[in-house]
């Protein structure tokens, strides 16, 4: 009798500790959403990546307080805007939605799906900010707003405003 109840206590704990249920818990790590910092801005994404957000009817970024042509001081306040869609985080995709990169001497804009550089010249606004302390060097500059979705994806030409500024 004392046998069976010996291998039975000893199934039982050969059982409980192969049916351990550590695996089916949420950890931190999948709970947390990503952090912008962590971010590779440097590579593409491959595998199960979804297609990029379509962009809304009348959808358009803007400079909420310069104008094409303007002499400005440094530094100075950027205001940036969106029309027809939000501002949002980085790291989600969410339907009309992105944040905004400023380009500072580059391009009109990125092509669509391009990942968004890390850099001096592409500066990122992945935490939804619509204003930016801007620092230039005296001089003509373009700058260039340029939506993108959670992943940094550039929406392209059609969410691209670019303007110059003269820095006195």
């Amino acid at each position: 009798m004392k046998m069976k109840l010996f291998f039975s206590a000893i199934c039982f704990i050969v059982l409980a500790s192969c049916n351990n249920s550590a695996d089916d818990k949420e950890t931190k790590e999948d709970t947390v959403a990503m952090d912008h910092s962590t971010m590779d801005h440097s590579t593409t994404t491959t595998g199960n990546v979804p297609p990029i957000p379509a962009i809304p009817e009348g959808a358009k970024v803007v400079f909420g307080n310069l104008k094409n042509n303007a002499t400005i001081s440094s530094p100075f306040t950027l205001q940036m805007g969106v029309e027809a869609m939000e501002i949002d985080t980085a790291g989600l995709i969410r339907p009309a939605s992105g944040h905004h990169h400023l380009i500072i001497d580059g391009p009109d804009s990125l092509a669509i799906g391009t990942i968004v550089p890390k850099d001096s010249v592409n500066i990122h606004f992945g935490n939804a900010q619509t204003e930016y302390e801007l620092k230039l060097t005296p001089g003509k500059h373009k700058l260039t707003l340029q939506l993108a979705d959670g992943l940094h994806r550039s929406y392209g030409s059609k969410l691209a405003a670019s303007i110059m500024v003269n820095v006195k």
